[in-house]
């Protein structure tokens, strides 16, 4: 059993739903990194997606597409990567899915970059570019690693898409609660809630939704229908806007404490 599934379980005995902030490996840097990912953990994070930058982030808006650039400005590598949750790992449980694209995956070696993660650490692989039809070839090697693929569905997806991931993926259901990419949105389709419960009817995994979560208020509403809340472009929005690196730490926890508190009495109060 899997770190992500174990908490899960956990979150659903506790009757809450999970916090999973994003952020990018490498912005400012990977020393400080390592810092914000300790302060989202200290802040209530439930999991972390750790993005492996790329120079082409197609399902990213502007937020995290400036995150990616300002991190590859750094020395950076996949096998830094491994280092940083490998260091991470040293004082935490806490759940690390690797959010990236196909192509560093490729180019590193599929089996090969299955086996360093699962030996870093990791938990869980998000490639937000491979639809499952075409993940056969690296899902067979995070497969031999305990390592969760995590498929997305979207609004468009239709019952077809959702059988095929509900048998194909593992850890979690990623449901990307708008068409588009990422980035923080002032409002949701008000039939969000009614997807996500479609989506459940078809799976026995946990749903988590994320896309365009931003504040408190919007993280607490997904808390009340769904398994799990991600929120990224918010949070590396603050990360940007920080001063120093000490402020981009503390601003990163402190959302993230923000985020959990409000997720919390959300469901407290169903």
């Amino acid at each position: 059993m899997s770190r992500i599934e174990k908490k899960f379980i956990e979150m659903k005995r506790r009757g809450q739903a999970a916090l999973i902030p994003f952020i990018t490996a490498g912005d400012p840097d990977l020393p400080t990194t390592l810092k914000i990912m300790r302060a989202l953990e200290a802040g209530g994070a439930d999991a972390i997606e750790l993005g492996i930058p790329f120079s082409d982030p197609s399902a990213d808006g502007p937020t995290i597409q400036r995150s990616s650039e300002r991190a590859l400005k750094n020395p950076i590598s996949l096998p830094a990567i491994f280092q940083l949750v490998r260091e991470f790992r040293k004082a935490s449980e806490l759940p690390i899915i690797l959010f990236g694209y196909y192509n560093p995956f490729f180019r590193f070696g599929l089996d090969k970059f299955a086996s360093e993660a699962a030996q870093a650490g990791a938990d869980g692989v998000l490639c937000v570019d491979l639809p499952p039809e075409e993940s056969g070839e690296l899902k067979s090697c995070t497969d031999r690693r305990d390592l969760d693929v995590i498929f997305l569905l979207s609004p468009t997806s239709g019952a077809d898409r959702r059988s095929l991931v509900a048998r194909h993926g593992r850890g979690f259901i990623y449901y990307v609660s708008v068409t588009g990419v990422t980035g923080a949105r002032q409002t949701f389709d008000v039939d969000l809630r009614r997807q996500v419960a479609q989506v459940r009817r078809a799976t026995k995994l946990p749903v988590g939704v994320g896309f365009g979560i931003s504040t408190p208020k919007q993280a607490a509403w997904i808390a009340e229908f769904a398994d799990a809340a991600v929120v990224g472009s918010a949070l590396v929005q603050r990360i940007e806007q920080a001063k120093s690196k000490a402020d981009k730490v503390k601003q990163a926890g402190d959302f993230v404490a923000q985020l959990k508190r409000a997720m919390t009495a959300a469901r407290k109060k169903t």
